[in-house]
């Protein structure tokens, strides 16, 4: 929690110092030159649309404490589109009395407005929430003349204290009386995402009357706003209809400038999921994503259109675009963002827009051209990162060809003096990196701007994590095919990103290529908070809802069959499950229920054909608590009531077997969590074969025939010294959880890679597998899948062990003699 306030602190202070140029060529000459300046214009510019009308809004706000002698209190209306801290507005309001302050804003009839408190006193301080969170955004929709009032919990630096209460309710379709999920619940500063069951719970609220808003994160639904009273040491329920709206074709038309990049692509940023929004806070302050655009289409010189279906009555944010919402943005004459507005109407709708500039400042442009590594994997773009006041999220750059690359950056320059730059591969900077420039503390190459324009030329001499060298040929042994059902899978890394969403295609298609006839995918909830437990999915690191669904229909556009496998992360080491009395123990598994439920209708609505249950998260004291077979049959049951396909139970080994849960009569599989030591060091692969092999004949075997179910072996050998002996040195001594290794994490310089190590160990795996019919399955655990890396991670995406899952693979199942 504080590295995300040091984070935003960092970024707001970069914006004091960050408040965008010409020449036009095209991407497409024969031999890659640029070519001179065009000497016709594009098309007539054309109107804006008229502006939306206005109402008066009273803002209405109750402090903890009186401010400190000279500070001043005002309200930000934020801009998401470009990036929070990036482009407020700032009011100030007018103090009422020492703990209470007002003020009166025009404000876009239709709008949801997006704000927050601060006061300034020397530095701006922004309001935290009573968890010593920094407050997001508040939301408040504006249908006529109207006030709000709240209520700041504290603020950043100064820790809550006082009374408090909760808000718990139940998010509904009005129309049918549906469960929605995924929706967002702004209330108090806080902001909070329905499960399944739509219920949601908001903790520690000030007494007093609170502003809620829910809203559908893209426009589906037509926002409900009410006010909620909160009482100390007492629950609140708020129960939400919804209303559906009905869908109407909204068309982009934008005439751009002169100075346009012929044939790059210009795209529509906005408020939405479908314009780019990803409702986190990403690097840099920025919310949006470039590769999560929609990319608009050359209709004619200068002129590009882009046509989508947008709910009547969404309030749309937008602008165009030849990076993302900061960078390359469009911009007004006077250099300020241009940041445009609809409220879309109930019949289809086409805007015609004119781009004035995307130059701010008097900078001339800057064009990056760099020359890739030959050895960069097909299919793989590479992308450039600024760093301004820290790094901001990588661009995808436009290709030449032959491995050439080239972007030209036309600002946000009106401020910038010297800042920095880097290359990576797939939008992973920090994790495929330009070796000259790699990981996460790196400054990068450094340019400057100046009044006249530049052409800077890279050679990126090697990519971090993906040598030139070529992996050992797999030794070809006979393999015995399986009956129908085997399972051949891969299963994805628990670390995710919202950089990841847009190369799962090209992530699925690879498991295709090594013969994978499953994807397991791990979406996770994060526990960010203990007493009271705060365990919900958290949109910088755990794939929200609509995400998840967009990734199993692309698997299944594929013909993979999912499995869905939840997974537990924390947010800090000191944050763990309460187990140690039952009352802590029945609430964990209140949330632990609703986060499996939420993930089996995920599941069960995106037509995924298993689940699996379990983990190495979940600690053993809770199989002891008191009730605990009952809940987790309970549980179980449950499951088969929102779910019809497969449940697994994940099993961690090596450990005992014996002291296993109580319950598995009541799953359809075991998912073996294989990373068992099978060589005390410098084993061959026969030795490590015959380990293998004895391991599941003496422990594995009688276990299955204990419980009478099928059994997957799940296998996961990290790329280093020491997977082997099951133990990977830990710097301050012990041995490091082999999940420490995985992307977007920072390296762990004491740890050996061995690339070999991990293929070897696959083999010998595999092998004992291919001589004992019993096993039903075989996957490799902690695939990376934005990019290959031959790193020291679990995943063998890109590395040799995934040459001997292409061997095993395809002959296990019956597809290659």
């Amino acid at each position: 929690m504080k590295s995300r306030k040091t984070h935003q602190r960092a970024v707001a202070l970069g914006v004091l110092v960050l408040t965008a140029l010409s020449c036009t060529w095209s991407l497409f000459q024969p031999d890659g030159t640029i070519p001179p300046l065009p000497t016709t214009l594009p098309g007539q510019p054309v109107p804006t649309p008229v502006p939306l009308p206005l109402a008066e809004t009273t803002f209405s706000v109750a402090l903890p404490a009186p401010l400190p002698g000279g500070a001043s209190l005002s309200v930000a209306i934020l801009d998401e589109v470009t990036g929070l801290p990036l482009n407020p507005v700032v009011y100030p309001l007018e103090a009422v009395d020492s703990q209470r302050y007002g003020g009166k804003l025009a404000l876009p009839v239709g709008a949801v407005v997006k704000y927050r408190y601060i006061y300034t006193n020397g530095t701006p301080v922004q309001e935290d929430t009573a968890f010593d969170h920094l407050v997001r955004y508040r939301m408040l929709l504006i249908s006529g003349p109207g006030a709000v009032s709240d209520i700041v919990a504290s603020w950043e630096g100064q820790p809550f204290s006082g009374p408090s209460g909760r808000a718990q309710g139940q998010i509904l379709d009005a129309s049918t009386g549906v469960p929605l999920a995924g929706m967002l619940v702004a209330l108090g500063g806080q902001q909070v995402h329905t499960d399944s069951l739509g219920n949601f719970a908001v903790d520690r609220l000030p007494p007093g009357t609170h502003n809620m808003l829910v809203y559908a994160l893209d426009g589906t639904y037509r926002p409900f706003q009410q006010g909620v009273t909160i009482a100390a040491d007492a629950v609140t329920p708020a129960a939400v209809g919804l209303e559906p709206a009905k869908r109407v074709r909204v068309t982009f038309n934008a005439n751009v400038p002169t100075n346009t990049v012929a044939g790059a692509p210009l795209r529509l940023a906005g408020n939405l999921t479908q314009l780019g929004n990803t409702y986190a806070d990403l690097a840099g302050g920025v919310s949006t994503l470039a590769s999560r655009m929609p990319v608009m289409a050359a209709v004619g010189e200068g002129r590009y259109s882009y046509t989508l279906e947008l709910p009547e009555g969404a309030y749309v944010q937008y602008k165009y675009t030849l990076g993302d919402g900061l960078w390359n943005a469009e911009h007004k004459s006077d250099g300020s963002f241009r940041l445009r507005e609809v409220v879309v109407p109930a019949s289809d709708l086409v805007l015609e827009d004119a781009v004035q500039t995307w130059e701010a400042g008097n900078s001339g442009p800057i064009l990056f051209e760099v020359t890739a590594p030959a050895n960069t994997p097909a299919g793989e773009f590479v992308s450039i990162q600024f760093n301004p006041y820290g790094w901001t999220e990588p661009i995808p750059m436009w290709s030449l060809g032959n491995n050439r690359w080239v972007y030209k950056l036309f600002g946000p320059f009106n401020v910038l003096g010297a800042f920095g730059y880097r290359y990576c591969r797939n939008n992973q900077c920090s994790s495929a990196d330009d070796i000259e420039t790699a990981g996460y503390l790196s400054a990068g190459r450094h340019v400057s701007t100046s009044l006249t324009p530049q052409d800077l030329r890279d050679t990126i001499q090697a990519w971090q994590w993906l040598p030139s060298g070529q992996p050992s040929p797999v030794v070809a042994l006979p393999v015995t095919p399986r009956a129908a059902g085997f399972v051949a899978g891969v299963e994805f890394q628990k670390y995710s990103s919202p950089t990841f969403l847009p190369l799962y295609a090209g992530a699925y298609q690879n498991l295709q290529s090594i013969g994978a006839n499953w994807a397991i995918l791990d979406p996770s909830w994060t526990v960010s908070g203990n007493s009271p437990l705060i365990f919900a999915p958290t949109p910088q690191t755990d794939p929200l809802w609509s995400d998840v669904a967009s990734s199993i229909q692309q698997a299944r556009s594929l013909s993979l069959n999912v499995a869905l496998f939840p997974r537990v992360r924390f947010a800090a080491p000191d944050l763990t499950w309460g187990t140690a009395a039952p009352a802590d123990t029945r609430y964990w598994f209140d949330r632990y229920s609703a986060f499996i439920l939420y993930h089996a209708d995920l599941a069960a609505k995106n037509s995924a054909q298993a689940i699996v249950l379990g983990g190495e998260e979940i600690p053993p004291a809770l199989f002891d608590a008191p009730g605990a077979e009952e809940r987790f049959r309970a549980l179980i049951g449950e499951v088969r009531q929102h779910f019809n396909g497969v449940i697994f139970w994940a099993q961690p080994y090596p450990g005992t077997m014996q002291a296993v849960p109580p319950f598995l009569d009541a799953v359809d599989g075991i998912y073996l969590l294989w990373s068992a030591p099978l060589s005390q060091g410098g084993g061959t692969v026969e030795e490590m074969q015959a380990e293998a092999g004895r391991l599941l004949d003496s422990e594995i075997l009688p276990f299955i025939v204990s419980v009478q179910k099928a059994v997957i072996i799940a296998i996961a050998y990290p790329s280093a010294d020491g997977a082997a002996q099951g133990c990977i040195p830990d710097p301050v001594g012990g041995c490091l959880d082999p999940e420490a290794l995985a992307r977007p994490l920072p390296d762990v310089p004491s740890v050996t890679l061995n690339t070999q190590l991990q293929a070897d160990l696959y083999q010998a795996v595999f092998a004992a597998i291919n001589e004992r019919a019993w096993i039903s399955g075989v996957t490799s655990r902690g695939y990376y899948p934005p990019a290959e890396l031959q790193d020291k991670s679990e995943s063998i995406h890109g590395k040799a062990a995934a040459n001997y899952v292409w061997f095993w693979y395809p002959r296990l199942l019956g597809l290659v003699q």
